[in-house]
């Protein structure tokens, strides 16, 4: 660990072991001193997954400058969509809530956030110019306004054991399509149980970032979804090649972490929280693995993942909530949180920080940001994509016909497009 993101994290102890201390509680130290009863309202925040905890601790030296109580209720991921579907149909969800990009479709069809357009000249954080153009505010607002803010950032990046592929012959990790599908092939050749690859069978983006880096889109200019060009075919022969080759497992429940640790899959494309993974799991690897931007073919675009931050619809505590989402999306509190999490700051500026300029697994992940893209924000792509998925994997893993599979799967996209 660097001593900066140490130096950090003790701060951010030393700010909860003073609350614990001094028993501030909702209350600012400016009502203590002067013996005022009055409290502001309790901000009720919901956070997705296991962050809770972080957040809690995240946000001690908000509530120490404001005098605002932050309730954190941490939502697991699988039960996002019930929570939301309850607090839409009973019009009782939090102040502030986490959102998932991958549910962002959902949170906006269902009318659950408020549009903060008209508060950005006085907040002036939430300006969508302070983040990467990958999240421009058009990209994640496709009926326009602004109903959230980018949080945390995610985006995919090829991971590679150097030990094993200069053991193999290879001088460095594949910079391209061709070199990527060599090198994996090379290495699927070490043995039984050996691979040279890694596809999720569960990834759903992966067949478009594929379209991504063929020059292509999987939405026509006219906004409806379009498959049927030859930049989706060229991503699906690329995907199909690896099954192929035989140099990707075919067994669904293939544990990324544990293959790359064993060297099974020394190549695979994976998100930040892979870096971490490896560094608690495996220390001894360190130095015998990197991290690179993704093989290009026409661009190296990467995925744009990660997770906003936006204020539910009619929330009576606008002003406190608008303040702490001000506080979240401050670069400080940005690289804080890197600190303590270690996932990607959405504020550009964060990155000029020097717990992650001079970290070279973030200089990667700045790197790839700056060509990464979301999945279109769409409950109808939503639908659509699983059905890429299914389609691709029928072909690989129980040998449909690819024509025929295809054929079927354009005619689900016009169906789905015709609604």
């Amino acid at each position: 660990m660097s001593k900066a993101r140490t130096t950090r994290r003790i701060g951010v102890v030393a700010v909860v072991a003073t609350f614990a201390l001094t028993g501030c509680g909702g209350q600012s130290p400016e009502a203590d001193a002067a013996g005022d009863d009055t409290e502001t309202a309790p901000l009720t925040v919901w956070v997705m997954g296991d962050s809770g905890a972080n957040l809690e601790a995240a946000v001690e030296p908000f509530t120490a400058e404001t005098g605002i109580a932050v309730d954190v209720e941490a939502i697991p991921w699988d039960n996002v969509n019930d929570r939301l579907t309850t607090a839409v149909a009973s019009g009782e969800g939090p102040d502030v809530t986490q959102i998932g990009l991958s549910h962002l479709a959902s949170f906006l069809e269902g009318g659950a956030l408020e549009d903060l357009t008209d508060y950005v000249p006085d907040h002036p954080n939430l300006d969508p110019a302070n983040f990467p153009s990958a999240v421009a505010a058009e990209n994640l607002n496709p009926e326009g306004g602004l109903y959230s803010v980018p949080w945390v950032s995610d985006t995919r990046v090829l991971f590679y054991r150097s030990d094993i592929l200069a053991e193999a012959g290879i001088d460095g990790p594949p910079a391209t399509w061709d070199e990527l599908r060599t090198a994996a092939t090379t290495l699927a050749a070490r043995g039984d149980g050996q691979y040279g690859y890694y596809i999720p069978q569960w990834d759903a983006p992966l067949p478009v970032t594929y379209t991504w880096q063929s020059g292509g889109d999987v939405i026509a200019k006219d906004g409806t979804i379009e498959l049927d060009t030859p930049a989706f075919r060229e991503a699906v022969d690329h995907y199909l090649g690896f099954y192929e080759d035989a140099s990707v497992p075919t067994a669904g429940d293939f544990d990324q972490t544990a293959g790359f640790i064993s060297g099974s899959a020394p190549l695979l494309v994976s998100g930040p929280y892979l870096a971490a993974a490896i560094a608690e799991q495996a220390p001894d690897l360190e130095g015998k693995w990197g991290v690179t931007t993704v093989p290009s073919n026409d661009s190296a675009t990467s995925l744009f993942a990660g997770s906003n931050l936006g204020i539910w619809r009619g929330t009576e505590n606008m002003d406190a909530a608008l303040q702490l989402l001000d506080f979240l999306t401050e670069a400080d509190t940005q690289v804080a949180w890197y600190d303590a999490t270690g996932e990607l700051p959405a504020v550009t500026a964060a990155f000029d920080d020097a717990a992650l300029a001079d970290d070279p697994l973030a200089v990667v992940y700045a790197e790839q940001l700056q060509d990464s893209r979301p999945l279109p924000i769409s409950t109808a792509w939503d639908e659509a994509n699983k059905a890429v998925l299914e389609s691709l994997n029928a072909i690989a893993l129980t040998g449909a016909d690819k024509e025929q599979t295809l054929t079927a799967l354009f005619a689900t996209i016009e169906e789905i497009n015709a609604r």
